[in-house]
This record gives C-alpha cells, structure tokens and sequence, in this order.
C-alpha cells in the first residue's frame, strides 16, 4: 500500500484536547476509529465513552455512521494535501438505567403518522 493513501486524523475532545494524529486507511470503519478513541481516552478525563455507540464523530459538520469507511466519508472540501484531518468527537453523557428505559419506552409507543387533512 502506498503511503500516499494513508490518511492522517486527529480527534478533538470537547475541552480542546486532541487523541492523535494517526494514520489510517480508507478503508478503515468509522467504528473501529471510535473503538481507537474508546481505548485511547484520557484516564484523567471522567466522563469516558463506554461503548460505540456513546460517540459521533463529526467531519466537516457531517456524523459520521459506524458503518461507513473513511473512504465512504471523506469530504475532499474539507481535506488539505497533506495534512491532517480533525475530527470533533461527541461523547453521550452517560445514563442512569431507569431513564434509559424511558427512553427506550416511548420510542416504542411513538408510531404511525400525524397527518391532518382539513
């Protein structure tokens, strides 16, 4: 592989703290990169993500999906030859059990369409 394709990133957190930069290929998943920046969180920093699922990644004020490759994602608006692309990651803030339950809930009763004809 050439090194050329490589594409180099760096995470920034919401204190303005970075994780990186990394080089990665295209064809490396968005959710691997969040499983990366899961590993690699700050130990000082309290409120970690736990799990995929509890980060976005936003690019160019696009999210991010986990099932995407860099390559499905780039946006060559927001690339600079040579540079180093950032990436603002987003951490859910954690949740109690009983209001992720409720949350879980009412996306079950919500349902159907609202239409009104008059």
């Amino acid at each position: 592989m050439a090194l050329k394709e490589l594409i180099e990133i760096k995470f920034r957190l919401a204190d303005g703290s970075d994780i990186g930069p990394n080089k990665y290929t295209p064809a490396t998943t968005v959710g691997s990169l969040k499983e990366k920046i899961i590993a690699q969180w700050p130990k000082d920093k309290d409120s970690g993500p736990k799990t995929i699922n509890d980060v976005k990644l936003i690019n160019a004020g696009r999210i991010l999906e986990n099932n995407k490759t860099l390559g499905e994602s780039r946006l060559p608006v927001a690339e600079v030859p040579g540079g180093v692309i950032t990436m603002h990651v987003v951490v859910r803030p954690p949740m109690n059990e009983k209001a992720r339950d409720k949350l879980q809930d009412d996306s079950m009763n919500k349902g159907g369409c609202a239409c009104t004809i008059l």
